[in-house]
Parts: structure tokens; sequence; C-alpha cells
């Protein structure tokens, strides 16, 4: 009866806790920042219209997931 996961250590387990947390967080804030950008350009070249923090957001969902799912396909269970 050995199953797998009685075979893995603890440590590795709250490694990868620690790392999809850090990921939570790194995708909010690459968001974020890209939603100051986008506001930024609109003040600055938009006169206040919408249309850079649309595309900034989306851009940033789009660039944050990708690094989301580069640093999973890292973690090794």
């Amino acid at each position: 009866m050995d199953n797998k996961e009685s075979n893995k250590k603890p440590g590795k387990q709250l490694k990868n806790v620690a790392a999809l947390s850090g990921i939570a967080i790194q995708m909010g804030a690459t968001i974020y920042l890209f939603v100051l950008f986008g506001k930024w350009l609109d003040t600055k070249y938009n006169g206040g219209e919408k249309l850079f923090i649309i595309i900034m957001t989306l851009l940033g969902v789009a660039i944050s997931l990708y690094f989301v799912i580069k640093q999973v396909n890292r973690i090794k269970y």
C-alpha cells in the first residue's frame, strides 16, 4: 500500500503553497499597475475618456495570466 501522496515531503508541499500564494499577489500587483498606467495615459492623451484604461487593463490581465501559467508549469508535484 505504497501511496505516492504519503511519500511527499511536507516541506515541498509548503513550498508549493507559498509559490501559489505569491502568484496571486504578483497577479494583483501587475493588473493594478497596468490600470494606473491606463489612467495616466487617459488623462495625458485622451482627455479623460476610458479607452486606454480598458486596453491597459486587458493587457495587464493577459500578461499576468501568461506569467501565472509559466510559474504553475514550473511547480513540481
